[in-house]
């Protein structure tokens, strides 16, 4: 039999960690090996056994869930989901707990967070799931809050019909689309820091929920020569900029002239997630077509694969990340598998590719 991820369960209210477990164990491939309502009890649990993945609040009592996090990160790494009440005016310190170490977070509300928890069951082992599988190390951790649901899953066609034939044939105006999940938080900041002032403009789908990707635009801008932001309807892509597609939302590429701009916009989950890298990188193929780069990073699941074939399909320049830089090699590799990509490159390869590529048309 398949041997069963298990689980450790860090918060301080008795009513989420019940439900927690509830939850979990509804799973058959999932176990709780123990629960813990502060991070000292769940040090001594650790010390006897190591859990697969660990869920971990934010607020604790004696100390709080980040100081726990770069503890065990810098000790003995182990893939952590960040369950956080925290709203949109303090995601800025749960990116802090992405930037320590997490993988992904499941948002609780302030009040009724049990009943909440017990409603979206189904997408927490879902993200138990994928966390699992990241590799984490005390130098390399990565984020990506996971849409992934119940729901039957869908295609592009439901938000934007396929290409037709080839876009505009080759400009001076070149855009780049880049689509990650699991593992991707890190690991963009890794190729935007890398870039100069003057790239080419960029936009990115980073499965996230709607309350952190402006925190995480607004991280990156901090750290960054380019300029970052969270995308909004009408956005012009301009050199030098890049745009973060906000969660929930679906960011399209359009053309208008000789210029481009987003799209932003509502619709179903496409391949279970919105934003959709598969929806960006279809937009990408029908208005850029050959002016378009297209790179697929480490994440869970399998969006963006077909997306990435359709760029290619329409004579963009395709890459995907290769597994030894991946968090999770999901993504890429169902890229990869479709003959999707025509590079495979580790993550500290991918700036510089960009800039050639953008460069030597």
């Amino acid at each position: 039999m398949r041997k069963k991820i298990r689980v450790l369960v860090i918060d301080d209210s008795a009513s989420v960690r019940q439900t927690l477990v509830s939850v979990l164990e509804s799973d058959p491939e999932i176990e709780v090996m123990g629960v813990a309502q502060d991070p000292f009890v769940a040090a001594r649990r650790i010390q006897e056994e190591i859990p697969d993945v660990i869920t971990l609040d934010v607020e604790m009592p004696r100390m709080d869930g980040i100081t726990f996090l770069r503890k065990l990160m810098s000790q003995r790494p182990i893939p952590v989901v960040m369950c956080s009440s925290l709203a949109e005016e303090g995601s800025e310190t749960l990116m802090q707990a992405l930037e320590a170490g997490a993988v992904d977070v499941i948002l609780k509300p302030k009040i009724a967070a049990a009943d909440h928890l017990s409603e979206i069951g189904s997408r927490i082992c879902q993200v138990i799931k994928a966390a699992a599988q990241a590799r984490v190390s005390a130098t390399r951790r990565g984020y990506s809050a996971s849409g992934s649901g119940p729901a039957k899953k869908l295609t592009a066609d439901a938000v934007l019909p396929p290409p037709s034939g080839r876009a505009m044939a080759k400009t001076t105006e070149k855009v780049v689309c880049i689509g990650a999940s699991t593992g991707g938080t890190e690991s963009l900041r890794e190729v935007l820091e890398a870039l100069p002032a003057n790239a080419p403009g960029i936009v990115i789908v980073q499965h996230m929920p709607e309350k952190f990707t402006g925190a995480f635009a607004r991280r990156l801008n901090s750290l960054c020569q380019v300029e970052v932001k969270e995308a909004q309807h009408g956005d012009p892509v301009l050199r030098g900029h890049v745009l973060i597609a906000p969660g929930d939302k679906h960011t399209l590429l359009e053309r208008q002239g000789a210029r481009y701009h987003v799209s932003v916009r509502g619709g179903p989950l496409v391949s279970r997630h919105r934003p959709s890298v598969d929806v960006l990188f279809r937009s990408a193929a029908r208005s850029a077509g050959a002016n378009a780069v297209g790179i697929i990073m480490t994440g869970m699941g399998d969006d963006g694969a077909r997306g990435l074939e359709e760029m290619k399909d329409a004579g963009a320049h395709t890459v995907a990340q290769d597994e030894a830089s991946c968090i999770v090699f999901g993504m890429p590799k169902e890229a990869i598998a479709r003959g999707a990509a025509l590079k495979i490159l580790p993550l500290e390869r991918l700036a510089g590719e960009i800039m050639q590529s953008t460069q030597s048309w």
